[in-house]
C-alpha cells in the first residue's frame, strides 16, 4: 500500500472516530449538560463563590473526576450504579440528598445513569478552575496549645509559708491560692488523714493495729514510712489496678449482639494488678498494652505477659451479630486508646475532620490501618460461633492451638452454609453435612485446654480506606498507616513488614511523652484529690478544660519521667504534702471565691467507691478473702449457642465472691446491679472517675439488701465474742467501722438504743438471740450513716 493510500486511510478513521464521539458528546450535551447546568452548577461549579459545597465541581470533567471532600470521583465510568452522583440523586446515600428540593424527575435520572453507563464522554476539555482546599487546622497556631507543647521548666515558686515550703508541690499550689487571696484550711487530724490515705491507696479501711502503729510512731519520717508501708501491699495494687480497668472499659464479655463470654479475659485483669504491684515503668505498661506480642521478652513469664497485655486491645467491644461491624470495633480501639493515653478525643474524626482539635480525618485512618493489619481474638458471634485467632501462652502449644481454631472455622462456615441439610439434598452434600456437624460439635466439647490469652496478633499489612461520613459502603482513598500529624505525624514505612502497633507504641511513650506524661499524672491527682489539675481527664483538647496549675502540672510531669516513670514515687510527691493533708471544712469566704475547689484551699469529702463499701463491708464482716481472683466460673464452651435473642448472662449467685470486688465479674450487656446503683465502671466506655452519685436508692439498699443485713449480723457476732457489756461493743463496733472511739453523747443514745431494740424483738426472736439482733440493728444504722459512707 503506497503511503498516499495509508495517509487516506488514517484520515477515514479519524474522521470515522471524531463522529462516533461527536455521536457520545451529542447525548452528552443534549441530556446531561442541560440538567447539570440547571440542577446542579449553582452549588457545584467555578462561580459558586467563595468555593463549592462541599469542594464539589460539576461544571468540568476534571471536577467530576476528583469529587468532593469525600475523596471519591462523583461518577464512575461504566458502572451507574456504583457512582456516588446516581446514589445521591435516588436518595440511596445514607447521608447525602441532592438536589435540595424537589428530587430529579426519572426521566432526567435516567439519562444521567445512560451517560455513565455508556462512558461517561465528556466533551468539556479544559482543566478545572477549582478553588484550592483551605487547610483544615492552622497547624503554627495549633501547636501552640499547652498540651501539645513541650514540658515547661518553670522552677517551683516562692513563698513566704515556712509550713508550705517543704515540697516543691505545695509552693506550686500555696503560690495559687496567695495569688486568689484564700486562706487554706488548716492540716487534719493524725487519724483522719491516714484513714484518707489508707482508703485512697488500698481502698480499704485501716486495721485497728496499722491505726495504731502509725499513731503510736510520732518520730520523723511516720508519714512517709506511713505511704512506703501501703504502696507496698497487694490491696494497693488492687486498688489503682482497678482505676485502670476504668479507664480502658475492662469487660469479661465481648458486648456483641450475644455478649459472648471471654473466660481468658481474667488474665489481663490480672496482668495490670501485678503490673502496679511491680511499680513497672508506666511508659512500659502502655508499650505492651499496645504491642507487647511484638517486643523482646526477658524470659518465659515475661513473654505471657507481654501477650496478655494486648488484651487490651483484643477487649475493644464487639458489635452486632457478624463480623461485618469490625470496624466498630476499631473505632473503639482508636476512641478508648486516644482517651486513655493520650487524652484526646480521636474517635470524633471517624466521620470527618475533627470540630475542634487537629485532627484530620486522614489521621483517624492513618491510625486505624495500623489495627486493620491486626488479628484481633475472636470468642464467638450469633453467626460466626467459633474461636479464632486466640493467642497460645506456650510456644509448644501454638500449632496445637491454631490448628484446631483453624479447623473449627472450616466445619463451622461448611455447616452454616447449610448445604446437605435438608432431606432432599444430595446424598454426598448430606453426608458432608453430618460428618462436619458432628466433627464440629466434638471439636467444641474437646477443644484443646491449653493456656491463651484473648490478645491480638500481627495480620496482613494495609492501608485503611477513608469512609465517607465514616460509612463502610462508601469508600474513599487508601491512607497510609501513621500518627497524628499534631503529635508528630510520624509513618509506617511502605515496605515495613509489621502492622506498625510496635511502632505507635515508641510514638505515643516517646514522641509524645509529654503528652503521655501529663495524662496521667493529672489522672493519679484527680484520683488522690477528686478533681484534676485539668479537669476533664479524657479530653486534653481545645473543648477540655484548662490547667488549673499548668506550671505544677509540667513539674510533675517532667519529675515523674525523671523518675523512669515510676507511680509510686509520683504517689509519695503528691502524697507527703501540705496540700493532701489539708482537712476537709468549709470556710465562707473561701467557697465564694472559688466554689469548685480550684485552688485546694480544702480537701474535698469523697463518697467512698462501690468497690470500698462492698470490699470494707465484707472485712468488717470478716469475710474478705484476700486471695488473688482467677478465672469465673463460665460454662464450658462446647455447652454454649448464644444469639440476640439469648444472649450470655451471668447468674450473680453463681459468679458470687468473698473476693475484693475488682474481681466480681464484668459483663456488658447487663452490668452487675450492685456496680451499677453505686456508680462503678461502665464496662462499655471508659470512666475517668467515678460519679460518686447519691440517691434514695442506694440508702434503701443499706437499710433492706440481703447482703447487708448478712454483714450486719456477722460484723454483731465479731462484737458480740470480743466484749460481754453493751457499752464495749459499742465502741468495738464505732473502731471498726468508724476507725475512732464514740463520743459520750454517742456511747450513751447506742446503749440506750441496745436496750429498746432488744425489748422490740422480744417476741419474735429466740431469747438465746435478742443480743445478736439488737447488735445487728445498731450495726444496720451506723452502715447507713454518712461516716460510713463518706471518707475527710
Amino acid at each position: 500500500m503506497n503511503p498516499l493510500h495509508k495517509c487516506c486511510l488514517l484520515v477515514i478513521a479519524l474522521l470515522a472516530s471524531a463522529a462516533a464521539h461527536a455521536g457520545e458528546f451529542d447525548f452528552f450535551e443534549t441530556n446531561v449538560r442541560p440538567v447539570l447546568a440547571a440542577r446542579c452548577y449553582a452549588c457545584h461549579s467555578e462561580k459558586t463563590k467563595p468555593a463549592a459545597q462541599a469542594g464539589l465541581y460539576l461544571d468540568s470533567a476534571e471536577g467530576v473526576r476528583k469529587g468532593g471532600k469525600s475523596g471519591l470521583p462523583a461518577i464512575v465510568a461504566g458502572k451507574p450504579e456504583e457512582s456516588l452522583l446516581v446514589k445521591t440523586i435516588r436518595g440511596r446515600h445514607r447521608d447525602l440528598k441532592m438536589p435540595p428540593g424537589a428530587p430529579l424527575p426519572e426521566s432526567e435520572i435516567a439519562a444521567i445513569e445512560q451517560w455513565i453507563k455508556d462512558g461517561a464522554p465528556d466533551p468539556r476539555t479544559g482543566p478545572a478552575n477549582i478553588a484550592a482546599e483551605a487547610p483544615p487546622y492552622e497547624w503554627a497556631k495549633e501547636k501552640d496549645h499547652w498540651a501539645y507543647r513541650p514540658l515547661s521548666s518553670v522552677a517551683p515558686p516562692a513563698i513566704a509559708s515556712k509550713e508550705w515550703n517543704a515540697t516543691e508541690v505545695d509552693r506550686f499550689v500555696k503560690a495559687k491560692l496567695d495569688e486568689k487571696k484564700l486562706i487554706p484550711l488548716g492540716r487534719a487530724p493524725r487519724r483522719t488523714w491516714f484513714r484518707r490515705l489508707a482508703y485512697d491507696l488500698t481502698g480499704l479501711a485501716p486495721s485497728q493495729a496499722q491505726l495504731d502503729e502509725y499513731l503510736s510512731d510520732t518520730a520523723p519520717g511516720a508519714q512517709e514510712r506511713a505511704v512506703d508501708g501501703l504502696l507496698a501491699s497487694r490491696a494497693y495494687a488492687e486498688q489503682w489496678g482497678r482505676h485502670w480497668l476504668d479507664l480502658v472499659r475492662y469487660a469479661d464479655t465481648a458486648g456483641d449482639a450475644s455478649d459472648f463470654p471471654v473466660p481468658e479475659m481474667y488474665r489481663y485483669r490480672n496482668y495490670v494488678i501485678r503490673s502496679f504491684a511491680a511499680d513497672k515503668p508506666f511508659d512500659r505498661f502502655l508499650r505492651e498494652q499496645i504491642a507487647g506480642d511484638l517486643l523482646p521478652a526477658a524470659n518465659d513469664e515475661d513473654r505471657r505477659d507481654k501477650i496478655v497485655a494486648t488484651s487490651y486491645v483484643a477487649n475493644s467491644r464487639r458489635f452486632g451479630q457478624t463480623d461485618r461491624e469490625h470496624y466498630l470495633t476499631i473505632d473503639d480501639t482508636l476512641d478508648n486508646m486516644g482517651k486513655a493515653f493520650l487524652g484526646l478525643s480521636v474517635g470524633c474524626a471517624r466521620c470527618h475532620d475533627h470540630k475542634f482539635d487537629p485532627i484530620p480525618q486522614r489521621d483517624y485512618y492513618g491510625l486505624h490501618g495500623i489495627f486493620e493489619s491486626t488479628a484481633y481474638a475472636h470468642a464467638g458471634l450469633e453467626h460466626h460461633q467459633y474461636l479464632d485467632r486466640f493467642v497460645a501462652l506456650d510456644p509448644k502449644d501454638s500449632d496445637k492451638l491454631s490448628k484446631a481454631q483453624k479447623k473449627m472455622v472450616e466445619l463451622y462456615r461448611i455447616v452454616k452454609k447449610g448445604e446437605g441439610s435438608k432431606p432432599d439434598d444430595p446424598a454426598d452434600k448430606r453426608i458432608r453435612y453430618l460428618e462436619a456437624s458432628n466433627e464440629l460439635t466434638r471439636l467444641r466439647e474437646s477443644f484443646p485446654e491449653v493456656p491463651m490469652a484473648y490478645a491480638v496478633s500481627e495480620g496482613t499489612p494495609k492501608q485503611s480506606h477513608m469512609l465517607v461520613k465514616g460509612d463502610p459502603t462508601t469508600p474513599g482513598p487508601a491512607v497510609p498507616r501513621g500518627f497524628l500529624q499534631i503529635l508528630g505525624g510520624q509513618q509506617v514505612p511502605s515496605e515495613y513488614k509489621g502492622s506498625g502497633r510496635d511502632l505507635l507504641a515508641k510514638w505515643i511513650t516517646e514522641d509524645a511523652s509529654h503528652l503521655a506524661a501529663r495524662v496521667i499524672v493529672n489522672r493519679v491527682w484527680l484520683w488522690h484529690f477528686g478533681r484534676g489539675i485539668v479537669n476533664t481527664p479524657n479530653d486534653f483538647g481545645a473543648r477540655g478544660d484548662r490547667p488549673t496549675h499548668p506550671e505544677l502540672l509540667d513539674w510533675l510531669a517532667a519529675r515523674f519521667i525523671e523518675d523512669g516513670w515510676s507511680l509510686r514515687k509520683l504517689h509519695k510527691r503528691i502524697l507527703l504534702t501540705r496540700a493532701y493533708a489539708t482537712a476537709s471544712g468549709d470556710s465562707v469566704a473561701n467557697a465564694t471565691a472559688d466554689p469548685r475547689n480550684e485552688t485546694y484551699w480544702r480537701f474535698d469529702r469523697r463518697r467512698l467507691s462501690a468497690e470500698e463499701l462492698r470490699d470494707t463491708l465484707l472485712m468488717a464482716g470478716g469475710n474478705l478473702d484476700p486471695t488473688p481472683g482467677g478465672a469465673h466460673p463460665f460454662p464450658p464452651r462446647g455447652s454454649y449457642r448464644f444469639t440476640q435473642h439469648r444472649p450470655f448472662v451471668a447468674d450473680l449467685d453463681t459468679y458470687d465472691t468473698n473476693r475484693r470486688s475488682v474481681y466480681l465479674i464484668q459483663q456488658r450487656f447487663r452490668r452487675h446491679p450492685y456496680l451499677e446503683l453505686f456508680d462503678g465502671g461502665d464496662p462499655n466506655n471508659t470512666t475517668p472517675y467515678r460519679s460518686g452519685n447519691t440517691t434514695a436508692l442506694q440508702s434503701l439498699y443499706f437499710f433492706n439488701n440481703e447482703f447487708i443485713h448478712a454483714q450486719a449480723d456477722r460484723i454483731a457476732v465479731r462484737a458480740g465474742m470480743a466484749h460481754a457489756g453493751a457499752p464495749d461493743r459499742v465502741r468495738y463496733l464505732y473502731a471498726l467501722l468508724y476507725g475512732r472511739a464514740p463520743s459520750a453523747a454517742e456511747l450513751a443514745e447506742s446503749t440506750a438504743y441496745l436496750t429498746k431494740a432488744g425489748h422490740a424483738v422480744e417476741s419474735a426472736v429466740p431469747i438465746e438471740n435478742r443480743n445478736r439482733a439488737a447488735l445487728a440493728s445498731l450495726t444496720r444504722v451506723l452502715l447507713a450513716s454518712n461516716e460510713f459512707f463518706y471518707i475527710d
